[in-house]
């Protein structure tokens, strides 16, 4: 270990992130950072405007790459655990002038995903404690606001109280999600309605596979929990591909039970197809589908927050950004990135609800979250297939073993080819189905980008190497180090 590296190690146990997950709290971040219920609720109307029944078979196409991504973020995490995960990634196999990119494209994917959350919760929480009730958009804000700081009491507090409070959230979802399949299933044949899939709409497929960017995502958070993992270099990646593969099994059942059990028609739009849904199938019992949907939302909430959080922490702490991002506070968790997050969050919300001639802007920008996450994995799929053709081999300190990743190889390529014909295809299509300016928000948000790129490459930084050690192995090497230095002490 050279001399850099032995001061990164020194200061990381010093300064860094609590190790303190084991696999057991890993799963259940995986699966509830997804928020299926949340997604289906929040997609499903427009999925069904869009493309209707197609929509299933889009969502399937983009199901795909984003499998083979939770394989490839498995791979990379075994070579490289790091906070920053995919923008450290790309740093260590490609170079720091595609990682900064990479930066702005993985800081505008999480941020955007965020107020589209926090917005719905309120109203989740207006519908279940006064329903029909058209409230203020102060009390709107004012709920927000509420769920805004709940989500930040458990990543203020540290790993631990997270992972606590997830797993509870985590079962009363996976309760609802298997009680919502049972219902729909027995209620088959007395609410079913005609299955009409009509013309094949390409343009609406291919807006489809984008917006499931949305809700096929947030299973990558264990690799952004790498440095909080106890095992970094085992257990990271593992419960990723498991929420991968559960989050397209509940699509596959929750979308065709609610498609086949509400008029196409009604779901079309609407902001709450769930809530139509439940209304069909178990009439004047609407806080059975609105607390576990409120549940979900909240629990999107503060594990989406946590994989931006994680990120911007990585970036300050090499001083990509201003170093604030990089500090921690005594339970070792990144605050003031938490803290300025959510104030930007909250200043977003407050723009959309009050000014009016803000909110349509800001709703198209929040639109583009579903392009900016597919990017981010486009960009990932990139890394990898550099990594395992030529990337390797300028860092000797890393060992691959070709035979065993050619099929990965092959994968990465096609998730490449798939990921980018989507990307492209979203110009063509987006403008009729989001909005006419769709295109020149998002090219402009690209172009800001390059801007971020060269400003941050005029920065002084350096890319920090977390070495992936056991919590155990770590405690062990304080406790060597400590002897040690007693041992010296006495000596002198």
């Amino acid at each position: 270990m050279n001399e850099e590296s032995a001061g990164n190690s020194v200061a990381h146990q010093k300064h860094g992130l609590r190790q303190v997950f084991s696999l057991a709290d890993l799963f259940p971040l995986s699966v509830s950072s997804v928020g299926p219920i949340f997604s289906v609720a929040a997609t499903g109307g427009v999925l069904a405007a869009v493309a209707g029944w197609w929509s299933l078979p889009a969502i399937i196409i983009l199901a795909i790459p984003f499998i083979i991504s939770s394989f490839v973020f498995r791979m990379l995490n075994r070579h490289f655990p790091h906070s920053g995960a995919s923008y450290h990634w790309s740093a260590r196999v490609i170079g720091r002038t595609v990682s900064r990119y990479q930066a702005w494209i993985l800081i505008l994917a999480y941020f955007t995903s965020i107020p589209p959350i926090a917005i719905p919760a309120a109203q989740y929480t207006l519908s279940l404690v006064a329903p029909g009730y058209h409230a203020p958009a102060v009390l709107t804000m004012s709920i927000a606001i509420f769920w805004i700081c709940f989500a930040a009491v458990p990543l203020l507090l540290g790993a631990r109280p997270t992972a606590i409070i997830t797993k509870i959230f985590f079962v009363v979802e996976m309760i609802s999600l298997v009680s919502f399949g049972v219902i729909g299933l027995i209620k088959i044949h007395s609410a079913a309605v005609p299955v009409h899939f009509g013309p094949l709409p390409i343009g609406g497929m291919m807006i489809a596979a984008v917006i499931a960017a949305t809700i096929l995502d947030g299973w990558e958070i264990d690799s952004y929990a790498s440095e909080e993992s106890q095992r970094p270099r085992r257990d990271p990646g593992k419960s990723g591909i498991i929420g991968a593969f559960l989050a397209l099994a509940f699509y596959v059942i929750l979308y065709p039970l609610m498609f086949a059990e509400t008029p196409m028609h009604t779901l079309a739009g609407s902001s709450d197809p769930l809530a139509l849904w439940a209304a069909r199938i178990i009439p004047g019992q609407s806080w059975v589908i609105l607390i576990p949907i409120l549940l979900s939302t909240a629990g999107g909430l503060w594990l989406t927050t946590y994989i931006l959080t994680r990120a911007l922490y990585a970036m300050g702490r090499e001083n990509l950004i201003p170093k604030t991002f990089g500090r921690t506070n005594s339970h070792q968790v990144p605050y003031a990135a938490t803290l300025i997050v959510f104030a930007a969050v909250v200043a977003v919300v407050a723009m959309q609800l009050f000014i009016s001639s803000l909110s349509a802007f800001f709703t198209l920008v929040l639109s583009s979250a579903g392009f900016f996450l597919l990017a981010e994995f486009f960009l990932d799929s990139l890394t990898a297939v550099v990594f395992l053709t030529v990337g390797h081999r300028r860092l000797p300190d890393v060992q691959i073993f070709s035979h065993q990743h050619k099929w990965l190889l092959v994968a990465s390529i096609s998730s490449s080819i798939i990921m980018g014909f989507l990307l492209v295809a979203f110009f063509f299509y987006a403008p009729k189905a989001i909005g006419s300016q769709i295109d020149i928000v998002v090219l402009s948000l690209l172009g800001i980008g390059a801007v971020f790129a060269w400003l941050t490459g005029k920065r002084r930084h350096n890319t920090y190497t977390f070495h992936g050690n056991d919590a155990q192995a770590n405690s062990v090497a304080k406790m060597t180090h400590r002897v040690a230095c007693n041992v010296t002490d006495q000596t002198r």
